[in-house]
């Protein structure tokens, strides 16, 4: 059984990125929110998601799908925009080797408890602590094909098995393979562990990013990057900011890149942002009922 508060918690963390591209169509991709502590004490939220969501998404904003609880407890989808790019470039900071982006995003006030602590997400020895396993249940959540469970604009929440062994270390395994329909739109979205039967935590196990294909067939596999990488780059960004570099400077070493292995997560993948005709009713992030487009 799943820890329903944290799982909740999560929920309330993940919003919709998505950007109009034309009167029909919009690009569209999942990031969620964490809670960073600075060095003087005071914390600074960012939006985690995949890289290549803003790096596909070619206009300077991109709207976030906030959710606001009004006094009789009902959610309303309240959408603003965010600035990803300036005249000098990128604003988002990104690692140098993985799919993964960072940026610092202004939370409406009444949502800045919705971030999750950046200790949520696991490190190197998180998966060995948590006896983690082949087959074990990984939970993800997201906006596949742009759809939202609700008119609120709530992610839809799926599960799969975890697919890869081993999973570790991440130096030399940074994807890892579930056993789930990884579809357009879920890109970016955190893919996580819960308690379960009083076995372990529940933490953040990585970032979805790409289903896999053979010959253009779908395998029913979706590729995560391991969490350890959204932790270096919001190491990035904070050096970066400490320094007054540009968020397109990295300060991390590049990593060497992933051995690629037959069938595995390195080859024959798919992003996911989703380029779709479907577009939220004026003021609500409900159920996008139009067939997507590619």
């Amino acid at each position: 059984m799943m820890d329903v508060d944290l799982t909740v918690a999560l929920i309330k963390a993940t919003v919709q990125i998505d950007q109009p591209i034309s009167e029909a169509k919009r690009m569209v991709g999942t990031g969620f929110l964490i809670s960073v502590p600075k060095a003087d004490g005071t914390t600074q939220i960012v939006l985690v998601t995949a890289a290549h969501v803003f790096e596909k998404m070619p206009a300077a904003d991109v709207r976030i799908g906030w959710r606001v609880q009004g006094a009789k407890g009902n959610w309303s989808y309240v959408p603003s925009n965010m600035t990803i790019r300036s005249a000098t470039g990128p604003v988002w900071y990104q690692h140098p080797a993985q799919d993964i982006a960072v940026i610092p995003v202004n939370v409406p006030e009444s949502l800045r408890d919705s971030a999750i602590p950046v200790s949520w997400l696991a490190d190197d020895t998180t998966f060995i602590n948590e006896r983690v396993v082949a087959g074990d249940e990984m939970v993800t959540l997201g906006y596949p094909h742009g759809l939202s469970a609700n008119v609120a604009g709530f992610p839809i929440l799926r599960a799969g098995r975890l697919a890869s062994y081993p999973i570790s270390p991440s130096s030399t395994y940074p994807t890892f393979l579930i056993d789930l329909t990884a579809v357009p739109g879920n890109s970016g979205g955190p893919v996580f562990m819960t308690s379960q039967g009083g076995k372990g935590h529940t933490f953040i196990a990585g970032v979805l990013i790409k289903q896999v294909e053979d010959d253009n067939q779908r395998l029913e596999l979706g590729v995560v990057t391991d969490a350890i990488f959204v932790r270096e780059t919001i190491n990035i960004m904070l050096k970066a900011q400490a320094s007054g570099a540009h968020p397109s400077v990295n300060l991390l070493p590049t990593a060497p890149a992933p051995m690629r292995t037959p069938g595995g997560p390195t080859t024959d993948t798919q992003d996911m942002t989703r380029r779709t005709n479907a577009r939220p009713s004026e003021g609500e992030g409900g159920p996008i009922g139009d067939t997507p487009s590619n």
